[in-house]
């Protein structure tokens, strides 16, 4: 998986770092169940859709399935008209941050 990752320029780059994607924006994703931490990918032009007709805005909902436990998680987002994040949700686990999932990363491959 970490293979396919680093062909497809996903994700991070050498030494943890991420990838400019100017399109991307990711999230880290801890499950309740067996504590592996996901990275989750958006993209701006294609997963987001508006909100809905009346008010200005986007949403975009995530199925997350673990490799760990196949623990599944629902991540919601909601942007503003100019794409840029206003609130997020998750069931079944919590957002952390970068750290968290190199941290979980490092530990995986011990």
């Amino acid at each position: 998986m970490n293979f396919l990752r680093r062909f497809f320029g996903m994700g991070e780059g050498q030494g943890g770092r991420q990838v400019h994607d100017p399109n991307g924006i990711y999230f880290y994703v801890r499950s309740h169940r067996c504590d592996e931490v996901i990275q989750v990918r958006l993209d701006r032009r294609n997963d987001l859709s508006q909100a809905d007709f009346e008010t200005p805005g986007y949403y975009a909902r995530k199925l997350i399935v673990g490799t760990k436990c196949f623990d599944r998680m629902e991540a919601e987002f909601w942007f503003d008209q100019n794409r840029q994040l206003v609130e997020k949700k998750v069931t079944g686990g919590e957002f952390v941050e970068h750290e968290d999932y190199l941290a979980y990363q490092e530990g995986a491959s011990a």
